[in-house]
């Protein structure tokens, strides 16, 4: 079951994809409150605060290429992390490799997203993301159902 609203966060450093997120995020049939950043390094000490604000967040939407801290160098840290190694993360990235998405996978990353060029693809997949993302007891998917690609069938958009 779905959380109400959905608390998320994005860190991306392209705005112009973060804005194309949210579009998306808004015409999904879910209630949702996101946060983006555009750094690893705001990520962290977001994540680091005492008191995050909105409550701690349901899932991060994570990009591999950011300034400052990359998206490998977030992962790492938060699976170290006590307070914050469950959070489950979801890379979205424009680029897609195998090597990297299976090294992603070793570190403990939830899902990999290859951002969609199509906006009803990203809102599919955004989708998908956030109803595998938010199921109780989420763990790792086994490796082949890793990458997404927002083909989940009972998706009513």
């Amino acid at each position: 079951m779905m959380p109400n609203p959905v608390i998320l966060l994005l860190a991306d450093d392209d705005k112009d994809d973060c804005l194309f997120f949210k579009e998306a995020l808004d015409e999904l049939p879910i209630t949702a409150k996101l946060t983006t950043v555009h750094d690893g390094e705001q990520l962290m000490q977001l994540l680091e605060k005492e008191k995050f604000e909105p409550p701690p967040p349901h899932v991060l939407f994570l990009d591999l290429n950011m300034p400052r801290k990359n998206g490998f160098e977030v992962l790492s840290e938060l699976k170290l992390d006590e307070k914050l190694k469950h959070l489950p993360v979801i890379i979205f990235s424009t680029s897609y490799e195998p090597d990297v998405a299976n090294l992603l996978y070793k570190k403990g990353a939830h899902y990999y997203i290859r951002k969609p060029a199509d906006f009803s693809q990203l809102k599919k997949v955004i989708y998908q993301a956030l109803v595998l993302a938010t199921e109780e007891n989420m763990m790792q998917p086994a490796k082949e159902n890793f990458v997404l690609k927002g083909d989940l069938e009972a998706i009513p958009l």
